[in-house]
């Protein structure tokens, strides 16, 4: 069964030669409710980390283009801070490794100046003007404020496990490797964006925490994520529900898993999972992504012996952001990375019975955090 915490792999993971190639970032994301009008406003932050045995007196960055002719790795703690909507950023905030505190093992935390981050707490701030930002390319970000002071309490976990074992996380067997300690989060605590207040609470923040690491970033890439769901069969309010799907082409030893996806759905306390490792339950799956001049659209359909769960996302474009990320060998390989946090959409569940398929719910999803990417 998934849903099983695990804080050991939510712990800092880049030993042996992932210190000198390497990134770990643990995700946040949840959505606010401005303290003067109401209105709603989804944010993200996540603190990333990369190849911490190559710098220490300053951040190393990738795309300066010194750096790149030299062919120098980059080396820091990235805070990134950001929000979806139509006016929505990305901020990028840079430290050497000689200002990071680190623990390492369970319970992890990492903190540099006054941007703090662990499985209960979560502080900071970004400050980017425009004229930073174009003066700055190599930091790939936008301008605007962002500060926040958050307490965490995850509360669903998506353990997918064999592809997160000790023994293949020992061996470094993976390219990419995903722990999800909380596809539903409670936050609660408040966020700044350009001096505006947002209030964070658990019943209605639809909060998600998860890490990811690794030596490289896959392609395709796919997240599909939400607990603000709903029932069309009954009208009622799914209060014990989540959904995470994730991957797309996962690399064993450099050998590549063709579209695969790791999925489950937490459905009021009954698990079903759709997890290409677990080989005995012969998950199928098919998924494809396409857009339109102003919408993004997902199809996600799994099956397993035990059941099927068919998806249809959809994101306006003007709410989401193209995501950037270096990979630790310094090269920025996903430059059309669609990244949202509004997403709505309709999931199927069934469950299977001697060859026949029995519907369990057809479910209604929004503020649905949402990822695709590829690159050549």
């Amino acid at each position: 069964m998934f849903n099983k915490p695990d804080l050991q792999k939510n712990e800092f993971m880049l030993t042996g030669p992932l210190r000198r190639k390497g990134y770990d970032w643990w995700w946040h994301s949840f959505t606010g409710r401005n303290a003067k009008t109401g209105e709603e406003r989804a944010f993200f932050i996540e603190f990333f980390v990369c190849n911490p045995a190559l710098g220490w007196e300053k951040p190393v960055l990738g795309q300066l283009p010194e750096n790149r002719k030299r062919g120098k790795r980059p080396s820091y703690l990235m805070v990134k801070a950001g929000t979806w909507g139509e006016d929505g950023t990305q901020l990028h905030r840079f430290f050497p490794w000689k200002d990071v505190r680190l623990r390492g093992k369970a319970p992890y935390s990492v903190s540099a100046g006054d941007c703090y981050a662990s499985d209960t707490v979560l502080k900071g701030r970004v400050d980017i003007t425009p004229e930073e930002a174009k003066a700055h390319p190599e930091w790939m970000c936008g301008s605007g404020s962002l500060r926040w002071e958050l307490l965490i309490e995850k509360q669903t976990a998506f353990n997918v496990g064999y592809g997160t074992s000790h023994l293949l996380r020992f061996l470094k067997a993976f390219e990419m490797y995903w722990h999800v300690e909380g596809m539903k989060t409670g936050y609660t605590g408040s966020v700044w964006y350009n001096d505006e207040e947002y209030i964070i609470t658990p019943d209605t923040c639809y909060g998600y925490a998860d890490k990811n690491w690794g030596r490289n970033f896959t392609s395709p890439w796919v997240w599909l994520s939400s607990n603000d769901l709903k029932s069309n069969l009954t009208d009622e309010v799914l209060t014990d529900s989540a959904f995470d799907i994730g991957g797309g082409c996962p690399k064993i030893y450099f050998v590549p898993l063709k579209r695969k996806l790791l999925s489950a759905f937490w459905y009021e306390g009954i698990p079903y999972e759709f997890n290409f490792s677990k080989f005995w339950t012969l998950t199928r799956t098919q998924f494809d992504f396409h857009e339109t001049d102003d919408d993004v659209f997902w199809h996600v359909r799994q099956e397993t012996t035990r059941a099927v769960m068919d998806a249809n996302i959809t994101c306006h474009k003007k709410d989401m952001l193209l995501i950037n990320y270096e990979a630790p060998d310094g090269t920025k390989r996903h430059n059309r990375l669609w990244n949202g946090g509004t997403g709505t959409g309709t999931i199927s569940l069934y469950e299977k019975s001697r060859g026949t398929l029995f519907l369990v719910d057809e479910v209604s999803a929004g503020h649905i955090g949402c990822e695709y990417g590829e690159y050549d």
